[in-house]
């Protein structure tokens, strides 16, 4: 999953090499989080957060564990 995120995100940055992804699992869910270059949180973010929903919408749809729910978190 921190592959697909990444791989998504890296397209959208100048950035690229500033891209992190941690993962947090807990009891029922698993956490992602991802950071990247203060220059281009609004191109991940977009336009009244459009962008960032559409990379939440891809990431819900191909997890892997149907037991967790999963979260991404953008810092």
């Amino acid at each position: 999953m921190k592959a697909l995120i990444e791989s998504i995100v890296t397209s959208l940055v100048d950035h690229p090499d500033d891209i992190v992804v941690t993962e947090t699992e807990e009891e029922a869910k698993i956490v992602y989080h991802l950071t990247v270059n203060p220059e281009d949180v609004g191109k991940v973010i977009g336009k009244n957060g459009r962008i960032a929903k559409a990379i939440r919408t891809v990431v819900y749809a191909a997890k892997a564990d149907g037991n967790k729910r999963i979260y991404l978190d953008i810092m």
